[in-house]
Formats: structure tokens, C-alpha cells, sequence
């Protein structure tokens, strides 16, 4: 008789290949994707540091949204590079590395009906899920719209915003409207959008969409402020979805 137990995620061997940054204070890390590893764009996975290091309150084990797509050869994860022991020992230690990696988990996924629109909210770190979906949609054709709100500080702080700005190149249906709050501390030049995310650049930006599925990733703080934000718009719960990161 079948069990209604889900079986626990699987673990498996990987090694460090690479690491650069993609933003201040953010780096992307490379790990080898183990032949049997299958995810779908929009999930995590657990990193565990095998080798000795400095303890950490809490413990060798963090998880990673993963930031890559599943056609790209390495599995990608990026983070804030916080004073914890985890985080220092991950952006020093010598590549190749061994670690393990158990996953895939979480329910974050584009949804499949594609004459609904797909707006994505997020700021910072919270781009992770976000660029594995939108590089698998691109890479696939697939016919939804989708509108990526990003809100960031300044272009500094901003992961991935170069190539989450060329990919509108790849996919006609996708459109990133990227928004900063503190451009008077930047040094770069920005012709974008400035300001939070408020019910007058929503409206701009979403009219003429079909049907829209929200979806708003971060923080719990931020989540719960945008979330809040959809509602005073007129945007009922049942076309919102959220993934708060809470602790990375």
C-alpha cells in the first residue's frame, strides 16, 4: 500500500568550481550538478559544508534558492556575504571544495496557464528564484508576459541586474522595470526608475495585463509590505503568491 509520507529530499556530493561577485557584499557561487539532480526553476536547496571551520550558531547546513536554470550546466546559488562563520568560510574556501547538497525543496513555479500575465515582485537577494525562472522562460519560449518589478538601494546592490536587463533581448515577454531608492549614494549612472515600489509605478506598469498572477519574494519584512501594497491596489489574495527568506 502506497505511503502518504513523502520521501525526504535526496543528498548528494558536490564540489565548489566557482565564485565572483554580483553585486557589494554579494557573491554567486558554482557547485557541480550531481547527473540525478532535477529541480524545478523556483526551488532551493541545502548546502553543507563538510570540512571544519569556525562554529557557527547555526550549524554547517543553509538554504539556497537556486539561482541558475535547470539547462545551465552548474548549480548556482548567490548570498549577502553577513559576518557569520557559514558565509565567511563559504567565500574563502579553496575551489573544488567538496560539499553536499540536499534538495531540491520549496513550491515557488511559474504557473501554467499562459494566457495569465506573471508579475514578479523582489529587491535584493530575493532575485534568486526569480533569475532560475526567468532564464528557463526564456530558454523555453514559453508565451507568458511577464514583468519583473526589482527594487534595490542602488545598481551596485543589485544582483544580476545586467543580465536580467540584456535577457528582454532573448524574450519579447518579458519586461524589467527596475526601481532605486538611494541613487544619491551611487556612483553609476541610472535611467530607470527611482523610488519604492508604490501603487502609482504598479499601475503603470501592469496595465493592459492579462489576468496577472503576483508573485513577491524576499524578506518577511519586505514581503509583508508589498503584499500589503497588491491589497491596497486591488489585488485579491487569491492572485498572490509569496516566498519569504527569512535568516539567509
Amino acid at each position: 500500500m502506497p505511503s502518504d509520507i513523502p520521501s525526504p529530499p535526496a543528498k548528494y556530493l558536490s564540489r565548489l568550481r566557482n565564485r565572483w561577485p554580483v553585486a557589494e557584499r554579494t557573491m554567486a557561487f558554482q557547485f557541480d550538478k550531481p547527473p540525478s539532480f532535477a529541480f524545478r526553476p523556483g526551488q532551493w536547496m541545502d548546502i553543507t559544508l563538510l570540512h571544519s571551520f569556525a562554529a557557527d550558531p547555526k550549524g554547517k547546513v543553509r538554504g539556497f534558492s537556486i539561482a541558475s536554470a535547470p539547462h545551465e550546466e552548474q548549480l548556482m546559488v548567490a548570498t549577502r556575504l553577513r559576518e557569520t562563520a557559514f558565509k565567511r568560510e563559504l567565500a574563502r574556501m579553496p575551489l573544488n571544495t567538496e560539499v553536499q547538497i540536499e534538495g531540491p525543496g520549496g513550491n515557488l513555479a511559474l504557473h501554467n496557464n499562459p494566457a495569465r500575465a506573471a508579475v514578479f515582485l523582489a529587491g535584493g537577494i530575493g532575485v534568486t528564484p526569480v533569475r532560475s525562472i526567468l532564464f528557463h522562460a526564456a530558454r523555453e519560449k514559453l508565451a507568458h508576459r511577464i514583468v519583473f518589478f526589482y527594487c534595490n538601494h542602488r545598481p551596485e546592490d543589485a544582483p544580476f541586474l545586467d543580465e536580467l536587463t540584456a535577457l528582454q533581448q532573448r524574450n519579447p515577454n518579458y519586461s524589467l522595470i527596475a526601481t532605486m531608492t538611494q541613487m544619491d549614494k551611487s556612483r553609476r549612472p541610472w535611467t530607470g526608475e527611482r523610488g519604492r515600489l508604490a501603487p502609482a509605478l504598479l499601475a503603470k506598469h501592469r496595465a493592459g495585463l492579462a489576468s496577472p498572477i503576483y508573485y513577491v519574494i524576499g524578506p518577511p519584512g519586505m514581503v509583508n509590505g508589498l503584499h500589503r501594497l497588491l491589497n491596497q491596489a486591488g489585488i485579491d489574495d487569491d492572485d498572490i503568491r509569496t516566498e519569504d527568506f527569512g535568516g539567509y
